[in-house]
C-alpha cells in the first residue's frame, strides 16, 4: 500500500484528489496539509511514500516546502500539483527535488500511474519536457549544484540515463536490460557522481541541459 500526503490550501481540490485516490486499492491518503507551514511540520512526522504538493499557496509556497524539507533531508518523493502551466515554477520545483508534476485536472489513471511510478523510484520528468520547458531550462540560471564539465558517461550509463529520463525505476531498467537491480543502482550512483548532482531528477535535467539525452 502506497501512503500519500496531500498538500493544498483549497479544500475542494484536496477532497477531489482524495476521492480519486480512494478508488485505487493500492494507494492510501494518510495525511493532509492545508498550507506550506503545516506541510513542513507534518510530512516528517507521517513519512508518506509520496507527497502531492500544490505550488501556489499563501505563506510558504510549494517551492518553500521543497527547499525546507530537502535542506533537512526529509523530502519524500514529491509530485507537484498545479492548475497553472507555469514552466518556471515547474522547473524550479524539479530543481528543488520534485520528481515531476501533474495538472490538477488529471484523470484517475494518470494520477494513480504517477503515484506508483514515483513511489517505485521513477520520475515524471520526460513527459513534461516540452519544447517550452527545454527553452526555459536553457534560460534559467543553473542554481543547483552540479559540475559544469561532467565526466563522460559510458555507453551503458548513457543508456540507463535515457531510461531514467523516460521515468523508469531501477527495477524496470534492470528488467529492460536483463541485469540485476543492484547493477543498475551502481550505474545510477556512477551517473550521479559523474554529473555532479545528488538525485535522479537533477541528473535528467542536467542530461537534457547538456544534450546527452
Amino acid at each position: 500500500m502506497i501512503s500519500v500526503c496531500l498538500v493544498d490550501d483549497q479544500t475542494l481540490v484536496r477532497q477531489g484528489i482524495r476521492s480519486l485516490l480512494e478508488l485505487s486499492d493500492s494507494i492510501r491518503v494518510i495525511a493532509e496539509a492545508v498550507d506550506g507551514a503545516q506541510a513542513v511540520e507534518i510530512i516528517p512526522q507521517v513519512k508518506p511514500d509520496v507527497v502531492l504538493l500544490d505550488m501556489r499557496m499563501p505563506g510558504l509556497s510549494g517551492l518553500d516546502v521543497l527547499n525546507a524539507l530537502a535542506a533537512k533531508q526529509q523530502l519524500p518523493p514529491t509530485i507537484i500539483l498545479t492548475t497553472f502551466d507555469d514552466d518556471q515554477i515547474v522547473l524550479a520545483g524539479l530543481k528543488a527535488g520534485a520528481r515531476g508534476y501533474l495538472l490538477k485536472d488529471v484523470s484517475l489513471d494518470q494520477l494513480v500511474t504517477a503515484v506508483k511510478t514515483v513511489a517505485e523510484g521513477g520520475s515524471l520528468v520526460a513527459p513534461i519536457l516540452s519544447q517550452r520547458l527545454l527553452s526555459g531550462l536553457e534560460r534559467m540560471q543553473n542554481d543547483f549544484t552540479s559540475l559544469d564539465r561532467p565526466d563522460p558517461l559510458t555507453e551503458r550509463e548513457t543508456e540507463i540515463l535515457r531510461l531514467m529520463a523516460s521515468g523508469y525505476s531501477n527495477k524496470e531498467i534492470a528488467n529492460s536490460l536483463n541485469v540485476a537491480e543492484g547493477t543498475v543502482k551502481n550505474h545510477v550512483s556512477n551517473i550521479l557522481s559523474k554529473l555532479g548532482v545528488r538525485d535522479r531528477t537533477r541528473a535528467v535535467l542536467k542530461a537534457f541541459e547538456l544534450g546527452i539525452v
